[in-house]
């Protein structure tokens, strides 16, 4: 039908109570924070992992899914560390998580990590997988919060996100650069977020050279509206499900 990205969509997923209220989470998600304090950073990601988890999909998050089954090539790059898009049908090899997963479990010296299930409780601290790939990843209570260890180095484990201050995975980086290298995109749908990465505002315009239709969907204006050729000031939740349905009509 057509290529198609849908790119760097934000979604808010939860607020913090209580305590958190009173952290600052650009001084939790960063390495000083977790070298200073790591007991502190994982009992804050043990929160947030459990906020997602109760969280389901919304109409935005339904609506980008049902457009990638309808489209011969698309790609979704996300700034979203939640499994939202993945709960609501997006495949994994049709997206990428720019920032990371949290719901990733990664040792901060070594290569080993432990992709755990966002929507499924994560394995209690004694569980131990064959040939001993695993010890202590995550505990049975978010309110019970050990820094787990990696059984390759005894180093500590952390969240597989993308902190202030930290490049972002090469990886995930080409899978985008691979995309873009296959052409321009029928429709380029940048949804969502502030756009004030420079990577965003670039992928936004080489994915839609060529004349190709770049919608903005943002109640605010961002650095990316003045090249947007369509602005839509509504809600993703609330605008995304009409403009896939236009899209799906065009064919």
């Amino acid at each position: 039908m057509f290529r198609l990205r849908a790119a760097s969509r934000r979604f808010a997923a939860g607020t913090r109570d209580g305590y958190w209220r009173n952290l600052d989470p650009a001084k939790l998600a960063t390495p000083e924070a977790f070298a200073s304090d790591p007991q502190l950073v994982w009992e804050w990601y043990g929160e947030r992992r459990q906020r997602i988890r109760n969280a389901q999909p919304n109409a935005a998050h339904e609506a980008i899914a049902k457009l990638a089954k309808h489209a011969d090539e698309f790609l979704l790059v996300t700034q979203n560390v939640d499994d939202l898009h993945a709960r609501a049908g997006i495949e994994k090899e049709n997206m990428v998580q720019i920032h990371g997963n949290i719901f990733v479990t990664r040792c901060s010296r070594c290569d080993f990590s432990y992709g755990g299930k966002g929507g499924s409780p994560e394995p209690p601290k004694d569980r131990v997988l064959q040939s001993g790939r695993l010890r202590s990843i995550a505990p049975t209570s978010d309110s019970d919060v050990d820094p787990p260890l990696c059984p390759n180095c005894d180093e500590l484990m952390r969240p597989g996100v993308v902190w202030f201050g930290e490049q972002l995975p090469w990886n995930e980086l080409q899978r985008v650069e691979d995309f873009l290298d296959g052409g321009a995109c029928d429709a380029v749908i940048v949804a969502g977020t502030t756009a004030t990465f420079g990577y965003i505002i670039d992928w936004a315009l080489r994915a839609s050279r060529d004349g190709t239709e770049l919608i903005e969907v943002n109640p605010e204006e961002t650095p990316l509206s003045r090249f947007a050729t369509r602005l839509v000031r509504e809600p993703a939740a609330i605008a995304l499900p009409r403009i896939v349905d236009e899209l799906i009509a065009l064919g």
